[in-house]
């Protein structure tokens, strides 16, 4: 009888935590869509305060909190991502001790190095070559991962064009990891990651002057989603814009 109750108090436990997980997911991405940052800051700070977490669980984390280290970034709060990124870079370090999806972990590694350089242009020089060697390890690790094809078109996109930077390489490299993604049509439900370098996609046609291709992703895009802010709001107007000038 006593073995029975602790089965059935285990079996809870074990539903009650896929329910929550798989709604993390879901808010991260309603926060994404409609750019509700105090939101994604909420569910990052919950998962952060949970006793037991697996290596799974602290990947899903560290994902959430690439998304919102660059969100602050972008927009000039660099106490809170320097906050953020002391916080990722512990999970990194477990993960990557735990020898976790290596390939993963240095496609993260990648971006941070990133976000350093964001945070202070100054250390492009020393740091940035840093960046594209974890974007290739992480490719060269496994080969199907979109995310470090994601972090080598980053690299690219933002490397001044006298140190080799390309924005035409950088589409090629985020259109790689854009079938990559597809070829899981489940796993890309509510993945604010699938619907960010659908947009980056656009952006950069956009600013390659590539604008029916850019019009292209976007129509694509707001058919799925017709209310994700940042390309209602932002990215569609600029193309616009820009087409009729």
């Amino acid at each position: 009888m006593v073995r029975t109750k602790y089965i059935i108090v285990w079996i809870i436990i074990f539903f009650s935590t896929g329910q929550v997980k798989a709604s993390y997911k879901k808010d991260i991405y309603d926060a994404y869509i409609s750019n509700n940052m105090g939101k994604w800051q909420k569910v990052i700070d919950e998962m952060d305060q949970q006793n037991i977490k697996s290596n799974e669980f602290v990947l899903e984390l560290l994902n959430y909190e690439y998304g919102y280290i660059g969100w602050c970034i972008g927009n000039k709060k660099d106490e809170l991502a320097e906050q953020y990124l002391t916080r990722g870079y512990k999970n990194l370090e477990r993960l990557e001790k735990s020898a976790y999806k290596l390939s993963m972990v240095n496609a993260y590694k990648s971006a941070f190095y990133g976000f350093r350089i964001g945070l202070s242009l100054m250390k492009a020089p020393f740091i940035g070559p840093k960046s594209v060697d974890c974007a290739k390890l992480a490719i060269k690790l496994d080969e199907k991962n979109p995310f470090g094809y994601i972090q080598f078109g980053n690299a690219q996109y933002y490397m001044p064009t006298v140190f080799g930077g390309s924005k035409t390489l950088a589409i090629e490299y985020f259109r790689k990891a854009e079938k990559l993604m597809e070829t899981n049509a489940e796993s890309i439900k509510y993945d604010w990651n699938y619907l960010n370098i659908v947009a980056i996609i656009g952006r950069s046609y956009t600013e390659t002057q590539q604008y029916t291709k850019a019009k292209e992703y976007f129509d694509r895009i707001l058919k799925v989603e017709p209310n994700y802010s940042w390309v209602k709001k932002e990215l569609y107007p600029e193309l616009l814009k820009k087409m009729k000038s």
